[in-house]
Order: structure tokens, then sequence, then C-alpha cells
């Protein structure tokens, strides 16, 4: 018999191919990638912000705030969604007095003529809403309140009024004029369009006439800022704070109308009655920042535009005159 004999070289490629074969099929297969599961997201909470400015009259014309509170508190209102059927609110009260407690409340919007007092809303603050009492410490705090209604119930269906009592004052919730912050509730105010303007006045040195300049015990770090502000009533509020006044002393300030030497009993070129429908007030030194204010029934314009007279801050070291400018403290020209 004859035998076949296979060439090496042709018999090699059949080999290795043998060999891929038995370890392919011999090789385990790589497990299926599991699914990558898709990222669980929850709604984003909703927030919204507002913000208070002092009450000039911009809700009630008639009932702008007449006290002795500065009239550089503010008021922000923050709404934040918790869950489906919660939602906290915050309020922050910038320049605040140290030592006093603010009554901060939400009142329910009413009709008049339902009302003890034909307030515009209910008496009675809405606890649940927002009933909360703020310690002022001189700057900024905040106070918060979760209630069981809806972000969007808030923002959207609550009608209601937000409410900053005066701590200076007697509380009422029937006397709009005692409320440093009244608003909508939760809702974007109406931008103001109430002028207000600054005047800075140094220890009097004889500025208007070197014969007036000050003689007296009183320390010359003294000086004062008279501020008039636009009341949407038409009116204004005149304010008047005293930096480094003395603790425990009444300063008497004035405003005196401009006149004819000639024509004054004691040759004066004003009058020597204080105009008490522009200004005429106490303010009671602290040692640091003291300040008071009284609603005039002149315009805006005219007290910065067309009103002649003197700003006089009195002496409280000496027997009150208004015929010798000797003991001013300070004295200027009216809103100049």
């Amino acid at each position: 018999m004859k035998k076949i004999r296979i060439n090496r070289l042709m018999a090699l490629p059949v080999m290795v191919l043998t060999a891929s074969l038995i370890m392919t099929s011999c090789k385990k297969e790589d497990p299926e990638p599991e699914p990558t599961p898709e990222p669980t997201t929850n709604p984003q909470m909703q927030s919204s912000t507002y913000e208070y400015g002092f009450n000039n009259g911009q809700v009630v014309p008639t009932a702008a705030y007449d006290g002795m509170h500065m009239d550089n508190l503010m008021a922000t209102m923050t709404v934040e969604e918790v869950s489906s059927t919660e939602t906290e609110i915050s309020v922050t009260l910038t320049n605040t007095v140290d030592g006093e407690v603010y009554m901060i409340h939400a009142h329910d919007a009413m009709d008049p003529a339902t009302t003890p007092n034909g307030t515009p809303y209910d008496e009675t603050p809405n606890g649940d809403v927002f009933t909360q009492m703020a310690n002022g410490n001189g700057g900024e705090v905040t106070v918060s309140q979760t209630v069981s209604m809806s972000y969007s119930d808030i923002v959207n269906n609550y009608e209601g009024f937000f409410v900053v009592h005066d701590p200076l004052q007697q509380l009422s919730t029937v006397d709009i004029s005692t409320y440093l912050v009244v608003g909508s509730f939760a809702r974007t105010q109406n931008a103001s369009n109430l002028s207000s303007m600054s005047y800075s006045y140094d220890f009097n040195t004889g500025q208007v006439d070197p014969s007036y300049a000050y003689s007296g015990a009183h320390a010359a770090n003294l000086s004062a800022t008279l501020k008039v502000q636009e009341l949407a009533n038409g009116e204004s509020r005149v304010s008047v704070a005293i930096m480094n006044s003395i603790s425990g002393e009444t300063y008497m300030v004035h405003a005196h109308d401009m006149a004819d030497p000639a024509t004054t009993p004691n040759g004066t070129p004003y009058d020597e009655t204080p105009n008490a429908d522009v200004l005429a007030t106490m303010i009671e030194g602290n040692g640091m920042t003291a300040y008071n204010s009284q609603h005039s029934t002149m315009s805006y314009a005219d007290l910065t535009s067309n009103y002649d007279a003197f700003f006089v801050i009195h002496d409280p070291l000496q027997a009150l005159t208004t015929t010798d400018p000797t003991t001013y403290v300070v004295l200027g020209v009216f809103a100049n």
C-alpha cells in the first residue's frame, strides 16, 4: 500500500486554525453589561423673594408712617416650598433698633364694610400664615415660620397684607400710620416713585454768619442730618438725626422762616417763632445718634425748592432762646 506523505508546511496552517477554534470554544463569554438606571430626580423646590420699603403711604396714602422710628428700616420676605403641602416663610428686617421687639403679621384682606374699624383687612393676625416676633439687634434680624399651605397657595391664592408694627409705639392693628411696613403679602410691590433728599450739617462755627458761631459748653463733635421724604398724599416727612448727642439731654429742633431783619422784634434774619407746620420737634439725646421726625403739610417740592428758612438745633445745656444764634449747636439753611 502506498503511503501518502503530508507536507509539513501545508499542515501548519491547519494546526493553527484548529488550535484557535479549540481556544475560542473554551473561552468564557463576558457577561452582558447591566443597564445604567435612569437618575431619579425630584422636582426643584420653588422659591420667591419680595422686597418691602418703608411705609410712606404706598398702600394707604392717608396713612404713611408717623412716629419716631428711623425710616431706613426695610423688610425682605422669602417664600420657599418645603413639600406639596408645606411652605417656609422667612422675613428679614434691616436697620432694626437694638433691644426692641418687632411684631410681624399676616392680615387677611377683607371688605372694609365688614370690619369693626373699616380696615381693608381682618384686624386679627392670621397665625396660620405668619405671626412672629423679631428681636431688634441694631442691624439685620430674620424670623421664619413653616405653614401648612402649598407654595402656590401662598404666592397665587392667599389675599392678605404683610405688616411690620412699630415697636416704639403701642401696638395697634387699626392705625395704619403706626406700621413701619405694609404691603400685599407675598406679592411683588409696585415700584415707589416717591422722592427723598438728605442734607448734612456740621456744628455751628459761624457758617451762616461769623457772629453767630456757637458759644457754650457743648462738645463740637455734634453734627446732624435733615431728611425730607415725599409722602403718597402729597405731604412730606421731615426727619432729623443728631450724631454724638448727649445722653439724657433734650434737643429742640426747629425750622425758622427767613425774614427781613427790619421786620423782626430783635433784628434776626428769621421769624423768631418756629414754623411748626414744617419742623418743631424734640429729640432725646442717647449718647449716639438720636432721631425724630414729623409730618409736614408742605409738599416735597416746596420744601426742597421753594421754602426759605433756617434749620436750627438749640443747645440743651443752655436756656432756650430763639433770638441768640450763638446758643445754636447747628445753624444752616433749611434743606440746602
